[in-house]
């Protein structure tokens, strides 16, 4: 089921790219119906978005919008009809793509924005004879493009001002990020710095200097982690100290005249320097199939990404910014129903909370129901902005059922139920659902503390009264089944007078 008012993309062409776009609108919210001739094509999509439902909720921590219909639509005027933005990702031939623009403007609005996934023509070649040029774009993705943020967009002088901000804002909403060139440019700016690392690149195999593994470990082992988080030029001004990067291009200067660099020049790819390079590449990586290889890769981008968000540095503070654009104003309690458990958590387990099995791991359920408690105790009033005061609740104990396992990629919500307020004493129940499937309960006793004396302390007024407001209505509700449980000896449930 969609949500009503879903927006609609359409997505011209099937392949890795294409299907990457799909799965990335989809997961946003967005109904995305896809046109691609080759009958293989459902199915490899089908493969991306498997691969897309496992990773990419799990870059964000709240719950991504309900995932979009993808229909499939053999006629390309009846899959862009009526849509709002169309990606073009058909092969790099130019006559072909102008072709496909001629069709798909006879039925498009023509406030719809035409992007083209091209790695190397710009829009004027692309919008070449066409009826509106203006209206057709480059928007260039990264592979994958669920999970890179990256947009390298170019735009014609018929494009607009108004449409500009459209295709920006639209981007920005489905978590990508886009890059505005300044102006047209073959292969724009990611494609043409990659070409000059692959040239050298295949220079130093055909040179005999490095094999194809060696040169993937002094990336990914060396500048490839600087480059992360700090790209090129920031990570150069560090490098020179104080001296910042005034001191970088003095000392570069001279190096750029040696005869280090073949950037002018490609080795010619003779058949021995292809089966050389092939061979390294297959003792490399060959024992792994190919979609094996997309899903470490897709593990390990979270990995990176996730430890990005939580420095709010480079691309994690992009994901942070669409972390607050869809989980919107957090709700007040006032704004709430007090008749049941509060919500408190919704989130996709991401592929970095798991373990071998694939399964959660046993601490992400005590981070996850942290994170519940730190929403409940907002909602009450205990926010950033109360601890900056001076006051906190801690958490004296902790009690946690795992009933059900979840696997990386799963939904799950949260809600909490006030079991005690009284004093300086709080003790929630929480529970863990998939679906409508219990997976997990925790159970918190709570002490108020001052945090100069680091010793108990009742809370003021106001937090009191919003705190005995909720324990009240919470009073009318079944005692949760496993509270005031021990380990290995399950007991019934105590009233909160008992518990105290």
């Amino acid at each position: 089921m969609v949500a009503s008012g879903a927006r609609t993309a359409a997505v011209v062409g099937g392949g890795v790219i294409g299907g990457g776009w799909a799965a990335r609108f989809a997961l946003m919210g967005w109904k995305v119906r896809i046109h691609d001739t080759d009958k293989d094509a459902p199915s490899r999509i089908e493969a991306v978005m498997a691969r897309a439902r496992a990773a990419m909720p799990g870059l964000w921590d709240v719950a991504l919008p309900e995932e979009g219909e993808v229909s499939f639509h053999d006629d390309l005027t009846e899959a862009v009809t009526g849509a709002e933005w169309i990606q073009e990702s058909v092969p790099e031939r130019l006559d072909l793509k102008r072709e496909i623009y001629a069709e798909i403007q006879a039925a498009c609005t023509e406030g719809a924005i035409i992007g083209s996934s091209t790695s190397g023509f710009r829009p004027s070649e692309l919008a070449e004879g066409a009826a509106r040029p203006g209206q057709i774009i480059v928007a260039h993705p990264f592979d994958p493009v669920y999970l890179l943020p990256l947009v390298e967009v170019v735009t014609g002088p018929g494009t607009g001002d108004a449409r500009i901000e459209r295709i920006r804002t639209t981007l920005r909403d489905i978590g990508s990020h886009p890059l505005f060139l300044r102006r047209e440019i073959d292969a724009h700016v990611a494609d043409r710095l990659l070409e000059a690392v692959w040239r050298e690149a295949l220079w130093l195999v055909s040179d005999g200097v490095a094999e194809t593994a060696e040169i993937d470990d002094a990336i990914r082992y060396g500048f490839g982690l600087r480059w992360a988080q700090m790209g090129l030029f920031e990570s150069y001004r560090i490098a020179n100290g104080e001296a910042g990067m005034r001191q970088a291009l003095s000392q570069s200067g001279v190096a750029l005249k040696g005869p280090w660099s073949k950037l002018t020049d490609v080795p010619e790819m003779t058949e021995e320097l292809v089966e050389t390079i092939a061979g390294q590449s297959d003792a490399q990586s060959g024992r792994r199939p190919v979609e094996e290889l997309a899903q470490i890769r897709d593990a390990n981008l979270v990995a990176v990404l996730r430890g990005l968000k939580a420095r709010d540095w480079g691309a994690g503070r992009l994901l942070n910014a669409t972390d607050r654009r869809i989980g919107g104003a957090p709700q007040g309690l006032d704004a709430m129903s007090l008749t049941a458990p509060l919500p408190t958590g919704a989130r996709a387990v991401p592929l970095d909370w798991s373990d071998h099995n694939g399964h959660m791991t046993e601490h992400r359920y005590l981070q996850a129901f942290g994170d519940a408690t730190d929403r409940f105790l907002a909602l009450v009033g205990c926010d950033a902005e109360y601890i900056a005061c001076g006051q906190s609740f801690f958490t004296a104990e902790t009690h946690v059922r795992h009933l059900a396992e979840v696997r990386a990629g799963g939904q799950i919500t949260i809600d909490t139920q006030l079991l005690l307020a009284e004093g300086r004493r709080a003790r929630i129940f929480h529970r863990m659902w998939e679906s409508s499937r219990l997976v997990a309960t925790a159970e918190h006793m709570l002490v108020h503390v001052d945090l100069q004396s680091r010793r108990a302390a009742a809370p003021p007024s106001d937090l009191q009264e919003r705190l005995g407001r909720v324990a009240k209505a919470h009073a009318h509700l079944p005692a949760p089944e496993g509270a005031g449980a021990a380990v290995g000896r399950p007991i019934a449930h105590k009233g909160a007078e008992e518990a105290k």
